[in-house]
């Protein structure tokens, strides 16, 4: 099953999710490997992503920008640029590239990526609020289950658990949610494309 068909209904997500995937430890996916391993260093820009452009010594050019549909920004001097499918850092270069013809003698120019809205986690279960929201960096679970409202008073917040995709297959984890809270586990940090599902309490 491919994740970007999860979101069709919350019964056969909950049922996706209760297949048998790979085990591992629990709160430790194991690395991808190969083209399929993130780094969101190579993470590349898509439509809705917000990111700042820094050019030294010249506060005119800087700012925060947005991707259009068509994966393009309208950049000062540069006017269109296309940056969709573009890394941070070839964004920057790209970005450079034009200021130096004709602009700017050698400009430095920085990308930050501020909002991935192209990319989405997907929070179901015993929420306030299940649905799908944009994937920020350095996105924690504790984050993520805030975005959906918290918990329902059912929840069984210790049962918690991550759908990820790691070389092609389904691997599930779990996370101690409650224990985190207490400061007794270790937040756990998303990826794009993670589903955090929370299951109802027995008790």
């Amino acid at each position: 099953m491919r994740l970007l068909r999860l979101p069709s209904a919350l019964a056969a997500l909950t049922l996706a999710l209760g297949c048998a995937p790979r085990a591992v430890q629990p709160t430790a996916f194991p690395p991808a490997s190969g083209a399929a391993a993130l780094d969101l260093s190579g993470a590349t820009l898509g439509s809705g992503d917000l990111f700042e452009v820094r050019v030294f010594q010249e506060p005119e050019l800087s700012g925060i920008f947005q991707v259009g549909p068509q994966g393009d920004v309208i950049f000062p001097l540069c006017q269109r640029v296309v940056v969709g499918g573009l890394t941070a850092n070839a964004a920057a270069e790209k970005l450079r590239a034009c200021l130096s013809q004709g602009f700017l003698r050698n400009p430095q120019v920085s990308v930050l990526i501020k909002e991935y809205n192209s990319k989405k986690v997907f929070v179901f279960g015993e929420v306030q609020k299940p649905g799908t929201f944009p994937f920020q960096d350095g996105m924690s679970i504790v984050q993520a289950v805030t975005l959906a409202g918290g918990f329902t008073r059912n929840a069984a917040q210790n049962s918690t658990s991550i759908t990820r995709l790691i070389d092609g297959q389904e691997v599930k984890v779990k996370v101690n949610v409650q224990d985190i809270a207490l400061g007794k586990a270790q937040n756990v940090t998303l990826e794009p494309g993670d589903i955090v599902y929370v299951p109802e309490s027995m008790f």
